[in-house]
């Protein structure tokens, strides 16, 4: 077993990056050698995606990039498309397992009974959403942090309940000791992770609670919160982002900018409480950093009620957009919707979008340059130009005589490198 190659090709979201880097390590642990995907191996597995047509896409391109590796490897596919596409699963001729969410942390005992001339069926697999190993060996600076999965939102656009169930809450006690044991390996930044976290509710510990007890764990280290739903949290959460651990940063899921929009997509809120706390966060936090998810192509927006996404993403000045046009998904309510949107029309607001995205990040990093970042090292090439995120989760560039990734570094940004992704040049302190 000594010689075993073992490579990962992970799509979508911080969840799915949580749950392959506890696989992963899992594998390093019992002496696997992990590889690059593009390199031979002997066992591909690919963590699929299947929010958009896009995702679904790209997971096949995976599965079929692995598929045609010479030395007829296992190739194992796990994840959303193979929850969302179960009776369609044997068009891929040639992939030796297919694993659901709920069974993704016994993929080693798969693979491993497979090496032993055993095959382990669905039903001799224990299904545990949570039941993953702190992940030692990841393929990130920063440690995930799975809190939460599922959903019971039901946006009339999308299929994450039918792919990660209903909303559920992993106990407190095992979030910490998580936390406690990737600090131990020596992570220096854990992420908040999950599919809605703002919904946290475990035993009477709500979100903001969880985030307050996780705080008062000892040591260096700093908190992010990934991606949450403008909705299930209030003002005791935002007064929590003057702790000095917690990163001053969210990334709100807006949609879109039309309450009529929002109303056919069955979201939680509407444009004014959304911008509510949009408001909040920068009055308390002037430099406080949004980013945002917007989907362009809804069934039935019109011209104006695109031009409304735009004016809100000008006014919040989010630095960051994901973009995103709307994908028809057989199975919600929104594919049986009248007046689709054409194609075209799609990809024009989409690009729309997209260079307003970069008008923001560009002034937002701007706004930045004087004001000293606390870096978390990712990257320090052969000439010694390191690469992390600052707590505002801006990227930096900078000089360094550090040694070794995952370290905290003062720096002074100076300047931007402009350009499709733009950069902050900076100077360590």
């Amino acid at each position: 077993m000594m010689n075993k190659k073992i490579a990962f090709r992970t799509l979508g979201c911080r969840l799915n990056q949580y749950e392959t880097d506890a696989i992963a390590s899992s594998f390093h642990k019992h002496q696997y050698e992990i590889v690059d995907f593009e390199q031979d191996a002997d066992v591909y597995v690919i963590n699929t995606c299947t929010v958009t047509n896009q995702g679904d896409q790209k997971s096949r391109q995976e599965i079929n990039k692995a598929l045609k590796k010479g030395k007829d490897p296992v190739v194992l596919v796990t994840g959303c498309m193979v929850n969302n596409y179960k009776e369609k699963l044997d068009n891929f001729n040639g992939v030796s397992y297919f694993i659901e969410n709920s069974h993704k942390k016994s993929i080693f005992n798969v693979i491993d009974a497979h090496y032993k001339g055993e095959t382990l069926s669905p039903a001799d697999l224990q299904p545990d959403i949570f039941g993953f190993e702190p992940a030692e060996k990841t393929f990130h600076t920063r440690s995930m942090i799975k809190i939460q999965d599922g959903c019971d939102n039901f946006c009339t656009f999308c299929i994450v309940p039918k792919v990660r169930g209903r909303a559920t809450s992993r106990p407190v006690e095992d979030i910490k000791d998580n936390i406690r044991k990737v600090l131990d390996f020596g992570y220096k930044e854990v992420v908040m992770t999950g599919v809605n976290i703002g919904r946290y509710n475990f035993e009477g510990t709500n979100f903001e609670q969880l985030v307050e007890e996780i705080l008062e764990i000892p040591g260096d280290f700093r908190v992010r919160i990934s991606s949450i739903e403008p909705e299930g949290f209030g003002d005791r959460l935002f007064k929590l982002f003057q702790h000095p651990k917690l990163t001053p940063h969210l990334h709100l899921c807006l949609q879109s900018g039309s309450d009529k929009i929002l109303l056919k997509m069955r979201r939680m809120y509407n444009l004014k409480t959304f911008l509510g706390m949009t408001e909040k966060l920068k009055s308390r936090y002037p430099d406080f950093n949004l980013t945002t998810d917007i989907i362009v192509g809804f069934p039935g927006e019109s011209e104006e009620e695109f031009q409304k996404s735009c004016k809100v993403a000008r006014d919040v000045g989010f630095s960051h957009i994901h973009t995103f046009k709307y994908s028809v998904r057989n199975g919600t309510r929104a594919a049986r919707m009248d007046e689709q949107i054409p194609e075209k029309i799609k990809n024009e607001r989409s690009r729309i979008i997209r260079e307003i995205s970069i008008e923001n990040k560009l002034k937002y990093q701007q706004s930045l340059i004087g004001q000293d970042q606390r870096v978390l090292v990712e990257k320090i090439n052969s000439g010694g130009i390191a690469r992390g995120y600052g707590e505002h989760y801006v990227p930096l560039e900078f000089k360094t005589n550090l040694k070794e990734t995952n370290q905290f570094a003062d720096v002074r940004p100076y300047d931007i490198r402009k350009g499709k992704n733009p950069i902050l040049l900076g100077r360590q302190l």
